[in-house]
C-alpha cells in the first residue's frame, strides 16, 4: 500500500461565480482540495467546515462580508489561516485585522502565483490547532 501525504483543503467564499472558478481552478492546478461557498453562512453550517486547512474569502458580500466571516472562523477554529481578497484594502484599516491570527489580504486583481505561495506558506507553518471534528 502506497503511503500519501495528505492534501490540504481549502475553502474558498465568494459571491461572485467567475471569481470562485478561477481561484478554484487555480488551487486545483496546485493539487489542493478545494470547496467552494457562495456565502460565509454555506460554510458556517457546511460538513466540510471542520476539516479546512484554509480559508480564502471575498471581504466585499452581503449579509456577512468577509471579516465578520474570518472572526467567526477565528471563534470556532482559533488558529486557522484566513485570506482576504479585497478590491479595496484601504477599507480594512489594521485595526479592523487585529485577532485574526494568521491572516494575508490580496487586493484584486491578484497575482495568482503570489496566492498560491501564500496559501502554502500558511498551510505549511506551524499553528495552533483547534478540534477538527
Amino acid at each position: 500500500m502506497t503511503d500519501h501525504p495528505r492534501r490540504f483543503v481549502i475553502a474558498v467564499v465568494d459571491d461572485d461565480p467567475g471569481m470562485l472558478q478561477s481561484i478554484e481552478s487555480l488551487l486545483n492546478s496546485a493539487d489542493y482540495e478545494v470547496r467552494v461557498f457562495s456565502t460565509p453562512t454555506a460554510l458556517l453550517e457546511s460538513d466540510d467546515f471542520p476539516g479546512i486547512d484554509c480559508l480564502i474569502s471575498d471581504v466585499a458580500m452581503p449579509v456577512m462580508d468577509g471579516l465578520e466571516l474570518a472572526r467567526a472562523v477565528q471563534a470556532a477554529r482559533p488558529g486557522l489561516p484566513v485570506i482576504l481578497v479585497t478590491g479595496r484594502p484601504d477599507l480594512l484599516p489594521r485595526s479592523h485585522l487585529d485577532g485574526l491570527g494568521q491572516y494575508r489580504v490580496f487586493k484584486k486583481p491578484f497575482d495568482g502565483q503570489e496566492l498560491l505561495t501564500a496559501v502554502t506558506l500558511m498551510v505549511q507553518s506551524p499553528r495552533p490547532r483547534g478540534p477538527r471534528s
